[in-house]
């Protein structure tokens, strides 16, 4: 006669294999213990280094019924969900509620459906991570496939300085052009927006480099220190450079439409700002990624292997909390007068820095993790 035990392993193995046959069931509406592998497989599955005969986590198998109702994942990353692992120390895989006897000791066995989307990202994000080293040799061109322009032989010398996203991305499009930044003489243009969202870009730029916090632990700790971060602080970063020797004309450039006669071109295309929630995911990748390698190449993988995938994702950027928002408005009208009284050029209205990003919607991070995932399959 069979325990309840045994029911409850056989009617979880059926749903596993449900799941893994595409289903969308639920795991509070599932009900059979019959099918072809109502019990525990006697291989274990594909990448698993823990055997037939436990259970895939509480947080796989949702994930992996999330995946089926978005799009038809393969078998091949069906097992890959269920052999993967949750990143975070002390964070352990979690049971399904009704198959084994309550345990006097660990988290408690839970529904999956009633997880919170934050314990299904940290398997997709180590999933997703894997998928970047996989591919960490299409981040750097082979020489025979790099492409240059020829480097033009006159043309201003400039570095771009100041907020952080901005500065990397025009950086970016005028390398492009042959136009390098560097050379003794070069002017400085140091870039600006308003606070809030030289704020957010500051935040996305160590999502996507190595490493940023939350973005409301974020601004919990730029607030405690009293002062905006180092490169958005644009009265410093103007002192630092003509503290320099070598280098020439320093000023701060609040219009983006004045940048182009500055550098010696005709037009450079219009930053567009990371959204939120694309912004956050690369965050999570960038935590699990830093588990698998360096720094540097953690950067790298990130910029220009994540980076690409997220260009299509629409959102605006995280807003500011209330609870920080005065603080950020006392900022912003303080940087406004320092420049006010600059003895250096300021491009553009000192007002912009007053300005904070419209609201437009944030889409889900978890959402967002599952589409790459399929995606990724696809390619």
């Amino acid at each position: 006669m069979s325990t309840s035990v045994e029911l409850g392993r056989a009617r979880a193995w059926a749903w596993v294999a449900h799941l893994r046959a595409g289903g969308t069931t639920p795991w509070a509406a599932w009900q059979s213990a019959d099918g072809p592998e109502a019990s525990p497989p006697r291989e274990p599955i594909a990448g698993s280094a823990r055997g037939g005969r436990f259970l895939p986590g509480a947080q796989q198998l949702e994930l992996l019924r999330r995946l089926n109702l978005a799009g038809r994942p393969s078998t091949a990353l069906a097992d890959r969900v269920l052999a993967a692992s949750a990143p975070g120390r002390g964070r352990p895989d979690l049971e399904l509620v009704g198959v084994d006897v309550d345990r006097r000791f660990g988290p408690p066995a839970v529904d999956p459906a009633e997880l919170p989307d934050d314990e299904l990202l940290r398997v997709a994000t180590g999933l997703l991570a894997a998928g970047l080293v996989e591919r960490r040799e299409s981040a750097v061109p082979s020489p025979d496939r790099q492409r240059f322009r020829v480097t033009r032989r006159f043309r201003p010398r400039y570095e771009l300085a100041g907020d952080p996203w901005l500065a990397a991305a025009y950086t970016s499009q005028l390398v492009a052009d042959g136009r390098p930044p560097g050379g003794g003489g070069r002017s400085v243009h140091v870039l600006g927006t308003g606070v809030a969202a030289m704020l957010a870009h500051t935040w996305a730029a160590g999502a996507f480099g190595e490493g940023a916090p939350s973005w409301p632990d974020f601004l919990a700790k730029v607030r405690a220190r009293r002062r905006l971060p180092r490169r958005v602080a644009l009265p410093e970063v103007v002192d630092r450079f003509r503290a320099r020797p070598h280098t020439g004309r320093v000023g701060v450039v609040l219009d983006p439409a004045a940048l182009p006669r500055l550098v010696g071109v005709r037009r450079l295309d219009a930053v567009v700002d990371p959204p939120a929630h694309a912004t956050e995911l690369a965050r999570q990748v960038g935590s699990a990624l830093s588990l698998l390698v360096l720094p540097a190449e953690q950067t790298q993988l990130l910029d220009t292997v994540l980076r690409p995938r997220l260009a299509a994702a629409t959102g605006g950027l995280p807003t500011v909390p209330p609870e920080h928002r005065d603080w950020v408005d006392d900022a912003a009208f303080a940087l406004r007068q320092r420049l006010l009284r600059a003895g250096y050029p300021v491009l553009g209205d000192p007002d912009v820095l007053l300005t904070t990003p419209p609201d437009r919607p944030v889409g889900s991070v978890l959402d967002l993790a599952i589409e790459l995932l399929l995606e990724e399959e696809a390619t």
